[in-house]
């Protein structure tokens, strides 16, 4: 079976082939970081207009890669949720206009999803059940994963996501865009230093995250304050070890409450090195198994909601009827707009 795999949630155009005896046969990904690093953010119109113009060529791309021809093509899975609305729309009416025109069953996929799965691309997947953390730009949770469609919600940020505080951090010391690549990059060039930062919710003995606090504290260390560059980047690397100690201490407690031994990492801030050197040095100390997807697999990528597509075809799942869809810009990981 051979299943397309549309990605257009944010500032990432993805296309991508797979194919369920030869596995990933073709991949394209168009990043939109140059035209939203002006405006300091994604600017949602100029995101939608841009996929628009991506798609077509982009599906030409993994075709030729593939050798394959749209005929060839046995089902469509695209991402419906959560994300910006008018980019989802972008992806959904071009996934399901081909899929009527092929005469192929279409399905919506949740883009969280497909990072939950996302290591099952890799050249070593993990096998279920395990526990996840899922760390993208708008989202950290952690889940534990049985098997595809089912997943237990341990705990979520209550405000800001990892990302997102990467990101404001990086804003509130003068960084670019994208800027949690960038704070990782002025963090290693800092150190211990009088300038401290709360761990938050790191004893609330439960599995919630909030960030919102942490950007604040570092909000009160600039404000009216001249930092050198050596102060900017202590202060980048204090804050990269507040995030990171409490990914990596609630994720091993997850593993243990959870009764398993494996965890897998997924999500754009699952790339971010002195993440993977804690967790790393955490499971070994503990005995867990840690799987992360290869850095490609971290950022958004029709691969993922190819693979996800897939499983969903063979378990019988087989999309709506008379090209009908819908988006979800929020769209809880528990909720599905088909039951599976």
């Amino acid at each position: 079976m051979l299943v397309l795999g549309i990605e257009s949630s944010c500032d990432e155009t993805g296309v991508a082939l797979y194919d369920t005896t030869r596995g990933l046969i073709g991949d394209a990904v168009h990043t939109q970081v140059a035209m939203h690093e002006a405006y300091g953010g994604v600017v949602p119109e100029l995101a939608s207009r841009d996929h628009i113009r991506r798609l077509i060529p982009l599906l030409e791309r993994v075709l030729a890669e593939a050798k394959v021809a749209t005929s060839d093509i046995d089902g469509i899975a695209y991402t419906a949720g959560p994300g910006l609305a008018g980019a989802l729309l972008v992806g959904a009416s071009f996934a399901e206009s081909l899929g009527m025109a092929l005469g192929v069953p279409v399905l919506p996929v949740h883009h969280l999803e497909g990072h939950l799965l996302s290591p099952l691309l890799s050249a070593n997947p993990p096998t279920f059940p395990f526990v996840a953390l899922l760390v993208s730009g708008g989202h950290t949770q952690l889940m534990r994963v049985a098997g595809v469609g089912a997943y237990e919600l341990l705990g979520e940020s209550v405000d800001d996501a990892a990302g997102e505080a990467f990101d404001k951090t990086a804003k509130l010391l003068g960084l670019g865009y994208p800027g949690g690549p960038q704070l990782a990059e002025l963090a290693a060039r800092g150190g211990p230093s009088a300038l401290k930062l709360p761990r938050p919710m790191l004893k609330s003995g439960d599995f919630q995250f909030s960030f919102s606090g942490l950007k604040t504290a570092v909000l009160m260390q600039v404000h009216g304050r001249a930092l050198t560059e050596r102060q900017r980047a202590d202060l980048a690397w204090e804050f990269q070890e507040a995030v990171t100690e409490v990914l990596t201490e609630k994720s091993a407690v997850a593993v243990r409450h959870c009764g398993l031994d494996t965890l897998v990492v997924a999500g754009g801030v699952g790339a971010n090195r002195r993440l993977r050197q804690r967790l790393d040095e955490r499971a070994a100390m503990e005995g867990i198994r840690v799987h992360y997807p290869e850095l490609a697999l971290c950022t958004d990528n029709g691969a993922m909601i190819a693979y996800c597509g897939a499983q969903r075809l063979l378990a019988g799942q087989h999309g709506g009827k008379d090209g009908a869809f819908n988006v979800r810009p929020r769209w809880p990981l528990n909720e599905s707009i088909l039951p599976f």
